[in-house]
Parts: C-alpha cells; sequence; structure tokens
C-alpha cells in the first residue's frame, strides 16, 4: 500500500495555495447556480473570490440557515446544483434537515482517512455506523469501496450477531463510534471469541485517550475523523496522532464567534467550512464547533493544515436575568470600541440574583468609558472588568456561564 492516498496529501504551502485560487472561482459559479445558494450569497462575482482573504467577506451559513431554507423550499433549500431526483441518495438528519449523497467515486471523501487508517485491499470493514435515514454508513462505506475493501453494512446494536459475523467472516476493521468497538470487543470475551480486528475507524463522538489506549493494548491501532453529514470528512487523524489533518476537498476557517471573522493561527474559534463539492458546494458553512489551527505540519509527511480536534460547541447562548445574550453581541460590542482586543461575558449568582460580569482586554483604564457600550451591545447593565491585552483564556468562549443548575 502506497503511504499516501494521492499527491495532493504532500503538496508545498504555495501549491496548495495555487489550486485554491484556481479551484475557489469555480466553486463558488457552482454554488451561484443554486438558487438558495445564490440569494444567501447576495451580488458576489465568482471570478472575484479566488483567496482565503476574499473568501472571509462572504456571509457565514449557519445550520439554522439551512433548516428554514430547506422549509421554503423542499428538501435541499436550493442549494445544490441538481435537483433532488438527480442524487442517488436522500438523508434525513434529526431537525429534521435534509442531505444529499451520492455514489460517484469517494463522495464524501472518507477514502482517504481510511486509507491513512491503513485500510486497503484485503480488509473487511465492519461498518457499524447507522444505515437508516441517516447518512453515517454510507460516508464510511463509499470511502470503504474507495480504497478496495469490502463491507459488511453491520449498523448499531445485535451486539452478539455483530460477534457472530465478525469471527465468521473475518473482519479485520471496526468503523463506527468509538465506545460500540469496546462494547463488541467485550461481548466477543464472553462468547469466548478472538476477533481478528486490528484497525478502527471511528467518529462520531469523543475518542477518549484511555479507550485509545485499552484498544491499543488489545492490538487495535484506533484513529479518528471529523466529518459531518452536510460536508463529509473535514479531518482525520494519522499514524502520527498529533492534530487533525484538514481533508484536500475542503477549505477550512477558525472564526470568532458570534462572527465570521477569521482568527489568528493558534486561537480557538468556530469551524466553518467551504466544501469543494460541486453537488453541494457549501460556502463558509459553521459547523458550531469549536477548534484552532496546530503550528507546523504532521510528522507524517502530510503537508496540509491541522486542527486540534473537537474543542465544545461555539454555540454559546445563554439567558442572563430573563435576557438571552448572543456570542454575536459581544463579538458587536467589541467592534464598536477599537481599543478593545477581545471581550468575555460571565454568568454567575449572588444569592437568587444574576449577575452579569464582561471582562474586557484593553489597555484603557476607566471602566465606565464602556458602560453605555455594554448596555447597547447586550441589553443590560454589567460589572465591567479591565483586563490586560492577551490575558483571557484561549478557549474560544466569549460567554461563559458559571452558575450551578443542580
Amino acid at each position: 500500500m502506497s503511504r499516501y492516498y494521492d499527491d495532493l496529501e504532500t503538496r508545498s504551502a504555495d501549491g496548495r495555495a495555487a489550486a485554491l485560487a484556481r479551484d475557489l472561482p469555480q466553486v463558488i459559479a457552482r454554488a451561484l447556480s443554486a438558487p438558495g445558494m445564490a440569494a444567501h450569497l447576495g451580488a458576489v462575482e465568482a471570478g472575484q473570490i479566488n483567496s482565503r482573504a476574499a473568501l472571509a467577506r462572504l456571509p457565514v451559513l449557519r445550520k439554522s440557515d439551512l433548516g428554514a431554507a430547506q422549509k421554503a423550499q423542499a428538501p435541499f433549500g436550493g442549494l445544490t446544483s441538481k435537483p433532488a431526483h438527480a442524487f442517488a441518495h436522500i438523508f434525513q438528519s434529526p431537525g429534521p434537515i435534509y442531505e444529499p449523497g451520492d455514489i460517484s467515486h469517494d463522495w464524501w471523501r472518507m477514502g482517504r482517512f481510511l486509507h491513512a487508517c491503513g485500510v486497503g485491499q484485503g480488509d473487511i470493514v465492519q461498518n457499524c455506523f447507522g444505515y437508516h435515514l441517516t447518512p453515517a454508513g454510507m460516508i464510511f462505506e463509499s470511502g470503504a469501496r474507495a480504497v478496495g475493501a469490502a463491507v459488511l453494512p453491520a449498523g448499531t446494536g445485535q451486539t452478539e450477531l455483530q460477534v457472530r459475523a465478525a469471527v465468521d467472516i473475518g473482519t479485520t476493521v471496526y468503523s463506527g463510534t468509538p465506545d460500540y468497538l469496546k462494547i463488541i470487543l467485550d461481548k466477543a470475551e464472553e462468547m469466548g471469541e478472538r476477533l481478528g480486528i486490528t484497525r478502527a475507524a471511528v467518529g462520531g463522538g469523543a475518542l477518549f485517550p484511555s479507550l485509545r489506549k485499552e484498544y491499543a493494548d488489545r492490538g487495535i491501532q484506533c484513529l479518528q475523523c471529523y466529518a459531518t453529514a452536510d460536508l463529509g470528512n473535514i479531518a482525520y487523524e494519522s499514524e502520527a496522532m498529533e492534530g487533525m489533518i484538514l481533508d484536500e476537498g475542503v477549505i477550512v476557517e477558525i472564526v470568532r464567534p458570534g462572527t465570521g471573522d477569521p482568527v489568528p493561527d493558534g486561537e480557538v474559534g468556530e469551524v466553518v467550512v467551504t466544501t469543494l463539492n460541486p453537488d453541494y458546494p457549501l460556502v463558509r458553512f459553521a459547523t458550531g464547533d469549536l477548534s484552532a489551527i496546530m503550528a507546523g505540519t504532521s510528522p507524517c509527511g502530510r503537508t496540509n493544515q491541522r486542527i486540534k480536534g473537537w474543542m465544545g460547541r461555539a454555540d454559546q447562548t445563554t439567558k442572563i436575568k430573563g435576557m438571552f445574550v448572543r456570542p454575536e453581541q459581544v463579538a458587536a460590542f467589541v467592534a464598536a470600541h477599537p481599543e478593545v482586543g477581545r471581550a468575555r461575558v460571565i454568568a454567575t449568582r449572588d444569592g437568587e440574583m444574576d449577575v452579569m460580569t464582561v471582562q474586557i482586554e484593553t489597555e484603557a483604564s476607566d471602566p465606565a468609558r464602556f458602560n453605555g457600550g455594554v448596555v447597547e451591545a447586550l441589553k443590560m447593565k454589567g460589572v465591567i472588568e479591565l483586563v490586560a491585552p492577551g490575558s483571557l483564556p484561549n478557549d474560544g468562549k466569549v460567554i461563559d456561564d458559571l452558575r450551578k443548575y443542580d
């Protein structure tokens, strides 16, 4: 097996930038052919969107926008470049949100991750992602086909039958959520069976270090990916297990929660993805997940940027004194005050009363100068604390609810 899935994985930074400048205008043009996306993007000249800086000027598309668009124009909200009947599959995720799917080669780009896991011809993948309505099962199956592996479409549940099948057919690879493999392995021990699984390709949940170590102790290498039903594969681990390498078919930005403004590399923010999929060209789709760009490149030799993996949720909306406070309101306050670097709202209790404290990174010395701006942006008064520039935690939080609810 070749070490890399294709030559794209080892491109130089200049080569990757040149490809982005070539491909991004085509993606935007394709997106503008979809009426829903055209309405969302507004008056955009596709040829001028040929860099990350130009891309960052376009509006962010949120999951809530997707749901609203689909209700207005079923089933895909006018966001696909071909009609619903032209896709091989139509899926339904909770919401409900509908996603298209196709069977053309590696449509969700999952083969790159499975190749990094060492999966290929001669392997049998026991695919324990769900096949009912939601797309996860087909996402991983398409990746297995792309690398030449056979698939047992096992789905979830019926653990004894899962063990029986794994023994009878000689399963070598598990794909599914991180924790379900342990259930299968424990059931196999209970049944007195020994499985031949040596690799696991997981997603859809947290892979805790203790669980990964348990699999390693059982002779199973377990790697994880970061994928969504809308976007397919976004990032994945290699054998180096140092961060998650960005997929070659997406453009990832890390933005300040509540805005579409990219943050400096290393700072935690919301993951926003533009996919190069011509059939479903989502542009600046906000995942709602927090992560950060890592410095350098992976020791495995793949040269694309890496992210630190899932670091929490970006939607930190909370209710204080009966009023919702949203990340975009905090962002509006910062934008209105050039002398402010970052700000953070902290919700606490004093007896039976809510307290809102606004921590502000600034070199200013008089908290009172921000009273009016806080009320204007957040619609209520708060305690203002001035802190030194760069002193707020780098955790992506702009609203931190410290109240106890138990």
